[in-house]
C-alpha cells in the first residue's frame, strides 16, 4: 500500500470522493496528501478530508503561479491556517513562480512578490511547526531551499521536483523529501533522479488532476496513479515493490506526521 503526497482533491474531477478514493484504494493507495491552492480550493479540501478522516490528509495552500491571486486573498489563506492548523498536516501547495515569469515583462517583480509571500507563508509553517509542500520548479528551487533554510524550515517535500543536480543535492543533504509523478515510467530526466537518491529522500505523488502521456495516455488522473509510479521506483531501484512502497510510505508518515494505517 503507498499514500499519495500531492493531488487536487479539490478539483470538480473528484466531485465523487467515495468512488475517488474506493478507486484509489483497489490500486492499493490508502490514502492521499490533499492540497489546495487558494481560499476556495482550501475551503474544498478541508471538506473532504472531514468527509473521509482516515483517507486524507489537508494541506493549505497560497498557489504561486496564480496570477489573479491578490494580497487579499494571501490573508484569507492566512486566516485559514490560523484557524485550521491543528487540522492540516501541511502548508501546500505553496512556492516561487517559474513558469509564469516566461515571457513576463515585470518578471523580476514577480519574483520579488512571489518571495515576499513565500516569506509570509513560512513564517506561518515555523510558527505552527508544519512541513511544507513546495511548488519550485527548475530555477526556482535554490531560492525555496534559501528561504527554508532561512526560516528554520526542517519538514518539506519538493514536489513534482525539477532542479540542476546540484540543487538536488543540497536540498537532499538538508533533510529534504522530492516528489516524483507518473513521468518517471516514460521521462528519462526523471528515472534518473529517481536512480540518483536514496529512497529514503523520495516520496511519489498523482498530482491528480493532471494528464500525462505515455501509457497514461487519455486516463483520467488520481490518486490510484501513485502506485504505478512507486512500482517504477522500485524497478529503477531493483527492489522489491513492497519493500519500496512500505519506505516511500514510511517516508510521508514521517513528513506529515500521519499515522500509519
Amino acid at each position: 500500500m503507498i499514500i499519495d503526497s500531492h493531488c487536487h482533491l479539490h478539483d470538480p474531477a473528484y466531485a465523487d470522493l467515495r468512488e475517488t478514493l474506493r478507486t484509489a484504494f483497489a490500486h492499493d493507495v490508502w490514502g492521499v496528501v490533499a492540497v489546495g491552492v487558494d481560499p476556495g480550493t482550501n475551503a474544498r479540501t478541508l471538506a473532504a478530508a472531514a468527509a473521509a478522516p482516515k483517507a486524507v490528509w489537508p494541506c493549505l495552500g497560497f498557489h504561486p503561479e496564480a496570477p489573479a491571486l491578490t494580497d487579499e486573498d494571501l490573508a484569507r489563506v492566512e486566516a485559514q491556517v490560523a484557524e485550521h492548523h491543528s487540522r492540516i498536516v501541511a502548508l501546500g501547495e505553496i512556492g516561487l513562480p517559474w513558469y509564469s515569469l516566461e515571457g513576463a515583462v515585470d518578471a523580476a517583480a514577480l519574483m520579488a512578490r512571489g518571495r515576499e509571500r513565500l516569506h509570509r507563508l513560512l513564517e506561518l509553517a515555523a510558527r505552527w511547526d508544519l512541513p511544507v509542500a513546495l511548488h519550485a520548479p527548475h530555477g526556482a528551487a535554490v531560492g525555496a531551499l534559501e528561504a527554508l533554510l532561512r526560516h528554520g524550515i526542517e519538514r518539506a517535500v519538493f514536489h513534482w521536483h525539477k532542479a540542476p543536480e546540484e540543487v538536488t543535492r543540497e536540498i537532499v543533504s538538508a533533510g529534504y523529501f522530492v516528489s516524483v509523478t507518473p513521468e518517471v515510467v516514460y521521462r528519462e530526466r526523471d528515472r534518473e533522479l529517481v536512480q540518483a537518491l536514496p529512497l529514503e529522500s523520495l516520496l511519489v505523488e498523482s498530482d491528480g488532476p493532471w494528464t500525462y502521456r505515455g501509457e497514461f495516455e487519455g486516463l483520467p488522473s488520481g490518486p490510484w496513479f501513485a502506485s504505478r509510479v512507486a512500482e517504477e521506483v522500485a524497478k529503477l531501484k531493483q527492489m522489491p515493490v513492497e519493500d519500496v512502497m512500505h519506505q516511500l510510505s514510511t517516508n510521508a508518515c514521517s513528513l506529515f506526521d500521519l499515522v500509519w494505517a
